[in-house]
């Protein structure tokens, strides 16, 4: 039988996440499990090739990942998660978090599937349809506006 002691919620924190929050509550809750948050802040590779480049991001990247520990600290705070293991990680969003995954024994990962639109769409590709396809665990997702 399958156990669910570990989930994962990579969180953006958007008003999606504040909405699929309740999800992660009830299955930890129902399963006993420990939630571990994390938010993957974009590397810099994923800007090579634009007009502005890589050089020009990594100029602000420790700023974006100080602001995303503090947005961490806040969002577990609003929400009473002090329980939750956290994580700031710089990265390809999809790859990170299925690495996370993998390194640090979670049984299911339930995520958002706010699609983002248009030309943001087409460059950096839909988060939660590359962690379906790769994660080696179950994979929950919710659609926010729903």
């Amino acid at each position: 039988m399958a156990e669910i002691k570990k989930i994962l919620f990579p969180v953006d924190f958007t008003a999606s996440s504040e909405k699929v929050l309740p999800y992660v509550q009830l299955f930890a809750d129902k399963l006993g499990a420990k939630v571990a948050l994390i938010h993957v802040v974009r590397g810099a590779e994923e800007f090579a090739g634009f007009e502005m480049g890589a050089a020009w991001y990594s100029s602000f990247e420790k700023e974006l990942i100080d602001g995303a520990e503090k947005a961490m600290t806040r969002f577990v705070e609003e929400n009473g998660l002090s329980d939750a293991d956290t994580a700031v990680l710089v990265g390809n969003a999809g790859e990170e978090i299925v690495k996370y995954a993998d390194d640090n024994g979670v049984d299911m990962i339930i995520m958002g599937t706010h699609g983002r639109k248009g030309l943001e769409k087409i460059m950096f590709g839909s988060v939660a349809a590359e962690v379906v396809k790769k994660a080696k665990c179950p994979v929950l997702t919710v659609n926010p506006f729903k």
